[in-house]
């Protein structure tokens, strides 16, 4: 029985909230003071029409009170679905509602002696309610309202008239709550634009630490690809690699931290279209397979020819994070990633075999900054935010993460609510198999960098690789044949790649091949960017991708 009733309550609870929150995605004050209304109002009605039943009902006012307070049920549910079809700030409904619920207790409470006493309390509550639910002004008027309720009961109500004391506490309660819940709320207001303005600072820190902290990672990151190339002996080499690793590491750091930047700001704005699940897996993988190396973890995929609505950058930053996770934790063991379909939609999959998670620690791993630590556990690189980011994400995109984890035998953690579509997306090319050596040596490449260690660093990669570079600080005034254009996002200045870009292409009189590269957050700069076509790459960026985007440029463009 006891379970039952939890379950009716966790259910209607569910229900509540899922219909307090319109198209919009923030809670309607309006729609719930409603559906709180079409509750009350039956409840209302039954106590008065019992307690004037009792007194039998002599009078045309007291059956007028019933009549009304019953007829009061069916507007309440016409008020609902206004609300629900028409969502927003209507002054005049609001009002009417106030006019509607005062008019019935004003009624209520003229007739019936002291047994509608304790009406009042219903009266108190809406009061408190409107302030609380629309801002001050609503509650300066349903107090104003409220006095005038208890005036007219006091006109009507002869046992009211002949207590005095009982009309006097009645107003200075409607005086003084209302009052002092104001105070309360102004104090709540300054409190709460206190914490946006700490958390919209912290979001800026993050932000601007993360971008600034990229430029010199990058730098370090391609010297180090210079220093690999540069004839090392066999423990130099393995030094070498140590550092790449570690580098590895702090970028995944970055990234993370300029996610949470992002989507604190809310301007991540998902961009629905036909995605093909397995471009999108088989990227992901390809990113971390020399990760996987590193932690000697065995990365599989199951193909996924199915196609869903979704957008792909986010589904990717989504999948990075689960993958990285399950590399982080679970060294050593299989981490296999793929798609189930269940009840018509799709869920893509990453499980590992690593140590689990112990229960206690379940409902917290999707906070912010939250680690699982045990006595005796080794060192885990990371923050703590990658769980965080894949459920805000996801939630973004209507979609569900959820987790399952044994200890000892493995963690799952599931994308539930991909729906298929019939729209067909061609296929991402494979990998080219050329030699990229041979495919970018020759390469003209006009590189532009404001950031001279990063300019000096990236044109010795470049020409290690035998491209033939011209290094630029800024946009270029005159154009050469290039056979493409690598840019920064930020050249100072106010100009921008994209500046860069539409300036190189008008010199060169054609669109020629472009790649853009940025400590920003990505879906930003694609809008800025307004093509598709052009790749972004993150900074710090892994000379391997770099390499691997220049071949399948000369790849396409011989």
């Amino acid at each position: 029985m006891g379970n039952t009733a939890a379950t009716f309550v966790a259910d209607f609870r569910k229900w509540l909230v899922r219909n307090l929150v319109v198209a919009t995605g923030k809670v309607d004050a309006e729609r719930g003071q409603a559906l709180v209304r079409i509750v009350l109002v039956p409840l209302f009605d039954v106590y008065i029409i019992t307690v004037l039943a009792l007194q039998g009902l002599d009078t045309i006012w007291e059956w007028l009170a019933v009549i009304a307070v019953v007829a009061y049920v069916p507007l309440s549910f016409l008020l609902l679905l206004h609300i629900t079809r028409q969502p927003g700030h209507i002054v005049w409904r609001r009002l009417l509602a106030m006019f509607g619920d005062y008019g019935a207790m004003a009624l209520a409470m003229s007739v019936g002696g002291m047994a509608m006493l304790p009406v009042y309390a219903t009266l108190l509550w809406v009061t408190v309610g409107n302030g609380m639910r629309f801002g001050s002004r609503y509650l300066l008027v349903a107090t104003c309202m409220a006095l005038a309720t208890i005036a007219i009961a006091t006109v009507f109500n002869t046992e009211w008239r002949n207590d005095p004391y009982v009309v006097i506490t009645l107003i200075l309660t409607t005086l003084i709550v209302p009052a002092y819940i104001d105070g309360l709320q102004r104090a709540l207001r300054g409190a709460l634009d206190e914490a946006r303005e700490a958390s919209l600072a912290k979001s800026n820190f993050l932000a601007q630490a993360s971008h600034d902290l990229r430029q010199p990672i990058h730098a370090i990151s391609l010297f180090t690809a210079c220093l690999r190339d540069a004839g090392l002996g066999r423990e130099e080499r393995q030094m070498v690699e140590n550092i790449d690793r570690s580098l590895h590491g702090v970028a995944g750091l970055f990234r993370s931290l300029l996610d949470i930047a992002t989507l604190d700001s809310g301007k991540v704005k998902p961009k629905l279209k036909p995605v093909l699940i397995g471009d999108v897996i088989a990227e992901v993988v390809r990113q971390y397979s020399e990760m996987a190396q590193w932690a000697d973890v065995e990365l599989r995929s199951v193909h996924c020819r199915s196609v869903v609505r979704a957008d792909a950058a986010l589904l990717s930053t989504m999948l990075q994070n689960l993958v990285s996770n399950a590399l982080k934790y679970a060294p050593g063991s299989p981490v296999l990633v793929g798609c189930r379909r269940r009840n018509g939609q799709l869920t893509i999959e990453v499980h590992d075999r690593g140590p689990g998670i112990p229960d206690e620690h379940l409902e917290q791993v999707f906070d912010e900054f939250y680690q699982v630590r045990e006595r005796g556990d080794r060192d885990v690189e990371g923050v703590g935010l990658g769980l965080s980011i894949v459920r805000r994400v996801g939630g973004l995109m209507g979609l569900d993460v959820t987790l399952r984890s044994v200890p000892g035998r493995g963690t799952s953690v599931a994308i539930a609510g991909l729906v298929p579509c019939a729209e067909q997306v061609v296929p991402a090319p494979q990998p080219t198999t050329v030699p990229m050596h041979s495919a970018i040596s020759g390469m003209r490449v006009l590189l532009v960098e404001e950031d001279e260690d990063v300019l000096l660093a990236s044109a010795t990669l470049l020409q290690k690789w035998g491209c033939v570079v011209q290094a630029e600080t800024g946009i270029p005034v005159r154009g050469v044949s290039w056979d493409v254009v690598i840019s920064d996002y930020d050249l100072g200045g106010k100009r921008t790649g994209a500046d860069c870009i539409a300036v190189v292409r008008q010199l060169v009189g054609r669109a020629i091949p472009a790649i853009i590269v940025t400590g920003h957050d990505e879906m930003r700069v694609r809008q800025d960017l307004g093509d598709d076509r052009i790749p972004i790459l993150a900074k710090p960026v892994r000379p391997a991708e770099l390499r691997s985007v220049l071949t399948a440029q000369a790849v396409a463009s011989g």
